[in-house]
């Protein structure tokens, strides 16, 4: 394999770094193919073996590169327009990515709702403007909603934002100051990842084992470097789909405690377990901000965020949430008041969880044999793939039948090498076009990424 002549590059990585982008677009480095381990790659070009790792740092910032632990460094699989796979028409593309759930029987559930919000004087009330403390009403109504087996929060303490992602912004904005440091679980919610870079927050990614956050990690994390805050997902989280037990969150309480910080609890997904865990606020109420929302309770465009605060941070996280422009809008917060009172919300939440053990049930018939993990009520579940599948390929091997699935190295903190896995959103599409499209990806699956390649 010839990659140009590297002796005139021997301490710009950058101008490696281009050189080697200009062979993968030529097609003299082709996707999927192995580059040499960093320090063969540095002796053979006769440049440091730091010049070495600096260009492969560049290369995969660039995304034109992605590694895979105890495998190396490949060439990202090319983007593809995608075919069809399923049925027409033929720029059909069944979204596995997204987890938005939306089940047929809501509409008439929130209708009902609207008959109050539509007259006149409530309208005209829920039309003007309104803080993030919302009104008396929406919080009461929202610490009923939250309340939870062996924790209730208190209705002063619950502020209000547009929607989730924004509560969570709120949270990090009032306890990691610029330039701080953010502790998060080493796979987590993409969206921390481009909240923490938007505010200048460094994101410490902590090991996990099969009960969740490692607090001995978290400890040592702190040590070396204090971190502002933590943020875990410690129910159904997003993308492993498993629940910490008790004694875990207990072990995680108690350190948050001992090392005098702050936790930013997400919850968002929490209410898919009927009788679930108590929260880790039960535990640690004094160093816990407990995040939820409506966006996946109703649906994505009935959002509406929860951030319930103990009293000394009240301050702070107002005047974050203020500060970003992101308090809610009166119409939702009056719209989701009501339908939480009158039994709506968690009528809904019912069905969906009925959906969503329905959606499992197909997974784990279509998925039979793989390595697939997840939770019994969760939407979406982790896909350890079967050697020799890396995640790049798979992705774009699903993609040109159609199907789009969401790669492990879209949930990684720092640089840290991809797991050679996926993640599955089961909540989008039709539950039969689901089940046709987990045995489309069982069949790649059982093959090879060359079989699929001439598919």
């Amino acid at each position: 394999m010839q990659l140009g002549d590297w002796g005139r590059c021997l301490d710009d990585y950058r101008r490696v770094a281009d050189m080697v982008a200009a062979d993968i677009r030529a097609g003299r480095l082709r996707p999927g193919e192995r580059l040499p381990p960093q320090r063969a790659f540095a002796r053979a070009r006769g440049i440091a073996a730091s010049t070495a790792s600096r260009v492969y740092q560049e290369l995969a910032k660039r995304g034109l590169v992605v590694g895979e632990v105890g495998r190396g460094t490949f060439v990202r699989a090319a983007e593809k327009p995608p075919s069809p796979a399923l049925a027409e028409p033929s720029d059909a593309r069944v979204d596995l990515e997204l987890s938005y759930p939306v089940v047929p029987e809501q509409g008439a559930l929130l209708a009902a709702g609207l008959e109050r919000i539509l007259r006149p004087d409530i309208l005209h009330a829920a039309l003007g403007p309104i803080g993030v403390k919302g009104t008396e009403r929406a919080r009461e109504a929202a610490a009923s909603l939250l309340d939870a087996p062996g924790w209730k929060p208190a209705p002063p303490g619950v502020l209000f934002a547009g929607n989730g992602r924004q509560a969570i912004a709120g949270a990090v904005a009032a306890l990691v100051p610029p330039g701080g440091r953010l502790g998060v679980e080493s796979l987590t919610y993409p969206v921390i990842k481009g909240i923490a870079s938007r505010l200048g927050v460094t994101l410490v990614p902590l090991p996990m084992d099969e009960d969740g956050l490692c607090p001995d990690a978290l400890a040592d994390a702190h040590r070396k470097a204090p971190l502002g805050a933590v943020y875990v997902q410690p129910t159904l989280h997003n993308p492993y789909g498993t629940t910490m037990p008790w004694q875990r969150r207990a072990a995680l309480a108690a350190t948050l405690h001992r090392l005098d910080l702050y936790a930013i609890e997400d919850r968002i997904w929490a209410f898919m377990l009927a009788d679930g865990p108590a929260p880790l606020a039960s535990l640690a109420p004094a160093r816990t901000v407990l995040i939820d929302s409506l966006s996946k309770r109703l649906a994505p465009g009935l959002s509406l965020g929860f951030a319930v605060v103990p009293p000394p941070l009240a301050g702070r996280v107002a005047a974050a949430l203020r500060s970003g422009g992101w308090a809610p809008a009166g119409f939702a917060l009056e719209a989701g008041s009501g339908w939480i009172t009158e039994g709506t919300v968690e009528a809904v939440g019912h069905v969906k969880r009925a959906d969503a053990a329905s959606r499992q049930r197909i997974a784990a018939e279509r998925l039979a044999g793989f390595a697939v993990r997840s939770d019994p009520s969760s939407y979406f579940c982790w896909w350890d793939l079967p050697a020799p599948w890396r995640a790049e390929t798979f992705v774009a091997a699903a993609g040109r039948r159609g199907l789009a699935v969401t790669p492990a190295a879209a949930f990684v903190v720092g640089s840290a090498a991809a797991p050679r896995a996926v993640r599955l959103g089961l909540a989008s599409p039709p539950s039969e076009t689901l089940a046709r499209a987990l045995t489309v990806l069982a069949e790649i699956a059982a093959g090879t990424p060359e079989d699929a390649a001439v598919d």
